[in-house]
């Protein structure tokens, strides 16, 4: 996949707001890729495009090849979950709509609650669950058609620490487990380099392309990587990386 923003107006998060310029980003297959950036930069903007959400004012998305319906995921900063409905009927809801037959769409369901440590609450309503067990069901609901692609919003931001390392490592299983391109929007510095294998630092709006820097660190990723003289000799540069974007914001404002 390439998007390509030009030296224009990208995409309007806001009527009259040009969210993003000077992208010429490639993502590819199997990638987990990282966007960071400041509040703004239309990093969620450029998530939005993928999806087809949003189509851009200018420049050009194109797919070596198209995701099949249903090859598109997407995991939001909130869950979303449909409050009268059960845990497993939200995980199913993709699947009903496409027509899938009931059956099937149960069986498949199961397995992703099953994957995600949700089997034991398929019954529950979301409001019997924590925090991290929504996002959970929200994981998994995304994953249900099987997509190529899986977008995340922020998915992690409002989960306490031990909740969020957790998921960082339940997200990055079901990645191996089943081979989807990744696309994570974070403002985590320290997320940004435990779950990636290459990151795009994106400056202050109008959002455009400031460093890459791929993750060279062992696979898989463990608790004691976030500790090691590795990991956090990468942390500091790619910290580098985002305080220089946002200088250079400040010198362009």
């Amino acid at each position: 996949m390439r998007y390509s923003a030009g030296n224009g107006r990208g995409a309007d998060a806001e009527a009259g707001t040009a969210a993003l310029a000077g992208i010429d980003l490639r993502v590819a297959r199997g990638e987990f890729l990282s966007l960071l950036g400041p509040s703004g930069c239309g990093k969620s903007t450029l998530l939005r495009l993928v999806a087809g959400l949003l189509a851009p004012t200018s420049g050009r998305l194109s797919w070596a090849a198209a995701p099949a319906p249903g090859g598109i995921g997407f995991v939001f900063q909130e869950p979303t979950l449909m409050p009268w409905a059960r845990v497993a009927e939200n995980v199913r809801l993709p699947l009903d709509l496409a027509g899938v037959p009931r059956a099937e769409a149960a069986a498949r369901a199961a397995a992703l609650l099953e994957q995600v440590g949700l089997a034991d609450f398929a019954r529950a309503y979301p409001r019997e669950l924590s925090g991290g067990m929504r996002m959970r069901a929200a994981l998994a609901r995304a994953l249900v058609t099987g997509p190529q692609v899986l977008l995340l919003d922020e998915p992690f931001a409002a989960l306490d620490e031990i909740t969020r390392f957790r998921l960082n490592d339940d997200l990055l299983d079901l990645w191996r487990q089943t081979g989807f391109t990744a696309l994570f929007v974070t403002h985590s510095v320290f997320e940004s380099v435990y779950l990636s294998s290459r990151i795009a630092v994106l400056g202050p709006r109008p959002g455009r392309m400031v460093a890459e820097r791929v993750v060279d660190l062992p696979w898989p990723r463990t608790a004691a990587l976030r500790t090691s003289p590795s990991f956090n000799a990468v942390v500091r540069e790619v910290s580098g990386l985002l305080a220089s974007a946002m200088g250079e914001g400040e010198r362009t404002a």
